[in-house]
């Protein structure tokens, strides 16, 4: 199995990277929250471009995605002026890529991707005028900027008045003036309601997981969002190679929490209660994304986002225009596994779903933070998960390298 315990643990790194640390903030900002947010921009200006006839490379989108988090996690917070200069050094800045490449060597085996990450670290991308790039490499460079101003925009509430504010303000509206050519770049900036669906999406930051028990780290409903997704993504591309599912499987990992933004983070054993209680916060979620979240959106994108967000635990296809529920994934890999039939792998993102909530209780223990309930959770998720196998997937192989020291 390509995902690991190696490429989770370095994953869960950007839990603990902080930004802006030389600032006075209003709460910690997580490298994971941010990437997380950038993604969901992405996805937005993706969407765009595309309504507008230009075809999108979904899994470009996705993949360099995952792997600028593995470089900015290695090379932790660098403030971007300093990062900046060094990719205009272009030996040094190989020199700096050359090391990110070794580090994520240790942790990936599959030569396939190592060769896709290589390529990608060795690119001319990072150092290319923006007229250059490709729309996919556009629409993620955008996003980075995009979700670096709404960054500063938060900080600059409670440090009015340090002198470098102007100056960082002008660096971010120029790096973003670079991609005004992009549908979405101008709608955010002239505050269309896509900036409300962008700025709502960035709440989910502020709603800590896990929020009844001590934790640490105290992860967010946003960054746990993103290691939903590339956990999702990573099992994905195990048994299928169609763009729309794995592209399916990526964003309902990064949506399917979405309704929190309007109920809160509802805890599981409150849900489980019984199954009225449970029908009645579903019901609830899908009034309030109705009245709160969907009319921020394009009213093209609204159906899938309720294909991400109601039943997203659910296999399922779209065949002659009626949603199919219920599918094994075996299923649809033998019958449905293309774009016609828009195929969604529910189970496998319960199972991200899980593994992120595993790793967010486990960490904490083996931190020496603990409590019962997290005790609890490890247990019971790895009894559930430990000996699972879900079509391909092997799970025994991933939480048998996981084990609660005493």
């Amino acid at each position: 199995m390509i995902f690991s315990r190696k490429i989770a643990d370095e994953l869960f790194r950007a839990f603990n990277i902080q930004r802006w640390n030389d600032r006075l903030r209003p709460m910690h900002l997580y490298e994971m929250d941010k990437h997380s947010l950038k993604m969901i921009i992405a996805y937005c200006l993706g969407r765009y471009e595309e309504d507008a006839g230009k075809e999108i490379d979904w899994i470009k989108i996705i993949k360099f995605g995952i792997y600028e988090l593995f470089r900015r996690i290695i090379i932790s917070d660098i403030k971007s002026p300093i990062y900046d200069e060094i990719k205009k050094d272009h030996i040094v800045f190989k020199q700096l890529n050359k090391h990110i490449y070794a580090e994520i060597e240790k942790i990936i085996p599959d030569k396939n991707i190592l060769e896709d990450i290589s390529n990608y670290l060795f690119s001319d991308i990072d150092n290319l005028p923006n007229e250059e790039l490709d729309i996919n490499s556009q629409i993620l460079s955008a996003a980075h900027n995009y979700a670096s101003y709404m960054e500063f925009n938060n900080i600059y509430t409670v440090n009015p008045y340090n002198y470098q504010n102007l100056k960082i303000q002008t660096e971010l509206l120029n790096k973003l003036s670079k991609h005004k050519k992009l549908i979405g770049i101008q709608k955010l900036m002239n505050r269309e309601s896509i900036s409300n669906f962008v700025d709502l999406c960035g709440q989910l930051r502020f709603q800590i997981r896990w929020s009844q028990t001590p934790r640490i780290p105290e992860t967010s409903v946003l960054g746990h969002c993103l290691m939903v997704a590339i956990t999702g993504y990573f099992l994905t591309i195990e048994y299928t190679d169609c763009p729309k599912r794995i592209y399916n499987n990526f964003f309902c990992g990064i949506f399917h929490d979405l309704p929190e933004v309007a109920t809160r983070d509802i805890i599981s054993p409150v849900k489980r209660i019984s199954n009225d209680l449970q029908n009645l916060i579903s019901d609830i979620e899908k009034k309030l994304s109705n009245e709160e979240i969907y009319p921020l959106l394009e009213p093209q994108w609204v159906q899938e986002f309720k294909y991400y967000t109601e039943d997203e635990f659910s296999n399922k296809i779209i065949k002659d225009n009626k949603i199919i529920n219920n599918l094994s994934i075996k299923e649809i890999c033998e019958k449905y596994d293309s774009q016609e039939f828009n195929p969604i792998d529910g189970e496998i993102v319960r199972a991200a779903d899980k593994f992120s909530a595993f790793l967010e209780a486990f960490y904490s223990c083996e931190i020496g933070i603990r409590s019962k309930d997290l005790v609890d959770a490890v247990q019971d998720i790895k009894s559930i998960y430990g000996n699972k196998k879900i079509h391909t997937i092997d799970f025994s192989e991933l939480y048998e390298k996981y084990e609660i020291s005493k």
